[in-house]
């Protein structure tokens, strides 16, 4: 991976102290890359500055705000330009790589701020009446400012397209596959038992659907259990649930990768009835690796990454009865959940950030070329949002 060691500025426009996939992915990828033996420095918001490792720079608190269905926490402003302009000043970066650079953010501070190589990728995978893309117009000219364009999936790319009318690589989300090759099956959660791992809370996140898939999967299946995992308070959600299936329901809370990877090693389904909002799907390549047979929604998203159904089970998004019916189907059918799960996990290898780095890596010196390394643009002497439009409209 290059010979030469190289200086990469990374920007997550996401609050570093909350989970989230854009969080997790930029945090691999900035470990893959130091232990690689480059320079990583990674500015994003935070809120516990004590808690965060040497190689993240605080760009300040984030602001929560609604988005895509979730809840985005995020920074922006004059002060947080400033502390940009600061980082990227002192980096002396050989190439800046920036997430989510087309919502208000961070990312899109570092893009105005900033001249040189710059790759952006885009995670976001959101219908356009719903999404911050709104504001292309202002986006349209900084976004041009990228020496190159990532997206995470082809549902990402969609988006990009559809907003900004530009086009990305894709290269998918990574994840250490052989964190999860290798789990040991707990007992504890063998048998006909369903897992599910996300925040729960979160509408889109599905969990619903599969509560009311339950009442019919335990007539046919009269000891499945659910397990889910995850952070998020259960006692409301367990309060909406029929207290005859409340025995059947527990709540593990947060899990460490070891716990990870024994609990996909041991149940017998993996269960993802995301709504709607997910551009990848990081915890199904986990899922994948892990040796689970999984069923998920059929959004583009995870439609894509499954091959169609060739490496999990697809069902209608938001259908309990359909969900139920192939939950069912693959429980009493033990060599086709068996098949399903190990092509599942022939086909997690190539997320792997053995792989995924040294596509991202062929993208980095691509754009370096010619390149003389990240400057501040001379332009941006304060803050002014609208400077880029301007500038670009009188060219």
């Amino acid at each position: 991976m290059l010979n030469k060691s190289l200086k990469i500025g990374i920007v997550c426009p996401y609050g570093w102290d909350t989970p989230g996939g854009v969080q997790n992915h930029v945090r691999d990828l900035a470990e893959f890359l130091i232990a690689a033996g480059h320079q990583v420095s990674v500015l994003a918001p935070v809120i516990d500055e004590s808690a965060v490792p040497d190689y993240v720079v605080s760009a300040g608190k984030p602001l929560a705000i609604p988005y895509n269905g979730a809840v985005a926490r995020i920074l922006f402003g004059p002060i947080a330009f400033a502390r940009v302009r600061q980082w990227i000043a002192g980096g002396e970066f050989d190439i800046l790589h920036l997430h989510e650079p087309a919502i208000p953010s961070i990312s899109l501070l570092a893009c105005w701020a900033a001249e040189g190589p710059m790759v952006g990728t885009f995670h976001a995978a959101a219908k356009k009446q719903k999404a911050i893309f709104a504001i292309g117009p202002i986006l349209e000219p900084v976004i041009e400012k990228l020496s190159a364009r990532i997206a995470v999936s082809e549902a990402a790319r969609s988006t990009l397209t559809e907003h900004l009318e530009t086009d990305a690589v894709v290269i998918p989300n990574g994840i250490y596959a052989s964190r999860y090759t290798n789990g040991t099956p707990q007992e504890r959660w063998m048998g006909n038992t369903l897992g599910f791992i996300g925040r729960f809370e979160e509408p889109r996140k599905g969990l619903s659907i599969l509560m009311d898939a339950l009442p019919i999967v335990a007539r046919f299946a009269p000891d499945v259990r659910v397990f889910v995992a995850g952070p998020g308070e259960s006692d409301d959600f367990i309060k909406s649930i029929d207290p005859q299936l409340r025995g059947r329901l527990e709540f593990l809370g947060r899990i460490s990768e070891e716990d990870k990877a024994n609990f996909l090693a041991s149940i017998s389904l993996y269960i993802a009835p995301n709504t709607g909002g997910e551009s990848f799907g990081i915890i199904l390549a986990e899922a994948l690796a892990g040796g689970a047979a999984v069923i998920a929604s059929d959004i583009p998203a995870f439609d894509s990454l499954l091959g169609g159904g060739r490496f999990g089970e697809l069902f209608s998004s938001e259908d309990s009865t359909d969900l139920a019916k192939r939950i069912i189907d693959l429980l009493r059918d033990d060599n086709r959940r068996k098949a399903l799960a190990r092509a599942g996990k022939s086909h997690a290898a190539q997320f792997d950030w053995d792989v995924v780095a040294e596509q991202i890596f062929s993208i980095y010196e691509m754009s370096m070329v010619g390149g003389t390394g990240v400057r501040l643009a001379s332009e941006n002497r304060s803050w002014n949002p609208l400077r880029a439009r301007e500038a670009s409209s009188a060219e």
